[in-house]
């Protein structure tokens, strides 16, 4: 880690490794190991059949939370949409660019990211929200809803726990989860100017030694039509 000058002010100094999202430090430690954990997922394969079906040739897709590029950026890219990976983890975003190399990969805090309005025909997010609170998640799906063309889709998946903040341990990592029950990821969504068209709820195993069953929630998602009757 590099070390910083002390501070005349007297303030103690922040490391690199404290101005990092917390994620990182997690997936930077899993790297390929989490994709070989998910790569069972039938339910995110059918998440990305469902966009595939709706989604126009040459669609331009955001992949929040793109880790290796396996199996989301490959798989739209494969089908010829041009996407766009993003993860605050280095390792993550190294993989994905040497496994995925007709994608573009991006190192970033999707907070911070910016975003032009009407951007992406579509956007993922499979599961990489989980370490955020949740007025920051919530705050993410509005910015993501924003970027959306008019009628673009969003496929939102999480683990749906009503937890806040709880320590516990993910695949042999220590991770500070906060989520939302279904009903009010539901909700999150809604809010953001988002329709709910289909909602899956399932339970899945990672392929890992010190993974246990979880539940997941596939929500998807298209933006809403702006109201223009009262215009």
């Amino acid at each position: 880690m590099r070390r910083h000058p002390p501070d005349p002010t007297g303030r103690t100094p922040v490391t690199d490794e404290q101005q990092r999202p917390p994620a990182a430090a997690v997936f930077d430690a899993l790297g390929a190991a989490y994709e070989k954990a998910f790569a069972g997922s039938e339910a995110h394969r059918r998440s990305l059949e469902w966009l595939l079906g709706r989604l126009a040739p040459g669609s331009r897709v955001l992949d929040v939370g793109s880790g290796t590029g396996r199996p989301t950026a490959e798989t739209l890219a494969g089908a010829g949409h041009e996407v766009l990976g993003v993860d605050v983890s280095p390792v993550m975003v190294e993989l994905a660019t040497h496994q995925v190399p007709s994608v573009s990969f991006r190192c970033a805090d999707i907070r911070e990211l910016p975003l032009d309005v009407a951007s992406f025909d579509a956007v993922c997010v499979y599961f990489s929200l989980l370490q955020l609170d949740r007025s920051e998640q919530a705050d993410v799906v509005r910015r993501l809803a924003r970027a959306l063309v008019p009628d673009g889709l969003l496929v939102l998946a999480t683990v749906p726990l009503d937890v806040e903040g709880v320590e516990g341990v993910f695949m042999g990592q220590p991770v500070r989860v906060t989520s939302f029950s279904a009903p009010d990821l539901v909700a999150v969504a809604e809010e953001a100017g988002l329709d709910v068209l289909e909602r899956e709820e399932t339970l899945f195993t990672p392929a890992h030694p010190d993974a246990g069953p979880e539940p997941h929630v596939f929500l998807y998602c298209r933006l809403r039509r702006a109201d223009t009757t009262h215009v």
